[in-house]
């Protein structure tokens, strides 16, 4: 049975107040929300199509912001709106991963 979405990306939104960084401090919020649009505004969003989460925790902060893309299990650390715009059009629209974010 094919799943119910056929990418699910998860953005580490994590937010630390010990002192260890953080995927927050990062702008991961803002870079989520910019996916989640690019995402909706290139028709991909829907049921069988993608999906954008936030996610707590993903336990690789030091090389934050970080995200995550299922069912490949291909983790990305990103920068700013240009690297959200690389994934969502190269991996999530066509299916070619990013290399050159990939951690």
């Amino acid at each position: 049975m094919p799943g119910y979405y056929e990418r699910h990306i998860f953005f580490c939104v994590n937010r630390r107040d010990d002192g260890r960084p953080c995927c927050a401090e990062h702008q991961s919020e803002a870079l989520q929300a910019y996916a989640k649009e690019r995402v909706k505004a290139l028709g991909l969003a829907g049921r069988g199509k993608v999906r954008v989460n936030k996610a707590g925790c993903l336990d690789r902060c030091d090389e934050g912001p970080v995200a995550v893309v299922y069912p490949e299990g291909i983790w990305y650390t990103l920068v700013d709106r240009h690297d959200v715009d690389e994934i969502v059009e190269s991996h999530l629209r066509d299916g070619k991963p990013v290399d050159r974010l990939r951690i």
